[in-house]
């Protein structure tokens, strides 16, 4: 069962991988506005992936956050996410992401409940 306040954080170095010029959306090598939101994702999925029925997973509906702060080659960045609201299938979070106490980014990440084969054969 999904509860309210349960949560998981993730974490990543920013290596090469990850800078906005590998990624695409910017020329710096800094870590990508992308990598931090899939990390804030990665957050979310796993902090509820213990608690689904089997053959369920859970899939992206929805992103807002910020992104404040650079981060430079070799940062060390963790991805909190947290259960605000459970309705049936749709899973709201609240997200953040640091790199040590400096806030990157924050902002709601919306998540819903599928069955994995369903899901896969209505591609």
């Amino acid at each position: 069962m999904i509860e309210i306040g349960l949560k998981h954080t993730s974490e990543l170095i920013v290596t090469e991988d990850v800078t906005a010029v590998r990624m695409g959306s910017g020329d710096m090598a800094v870590l990508a506005t992308p990598a931090m939101m899939a990390l804030m994702e990665n957050a979310a999925m796993l902090a509820v992936a213990p608690h689904l029925p089997e053959g369920s997973t859970t899939v992206g509906g929805h992103i807002a956050t910020s992104h404040l702060r650079p981060t430079p080659l070799g940062g060390h960045i963790t991805a909190t996410a947290t259960v605000t609201n459970v309705d049936g299938k749709k899973i709201e979070f609240r997200i953040a992401a640091h790199c040590g106490d400096t806030l990157l980014g924050e902002g709601t990440h919306l998540r819903f409940i599928v069955d994995r084969k369903r899901f896969l054969e209505r591609l």
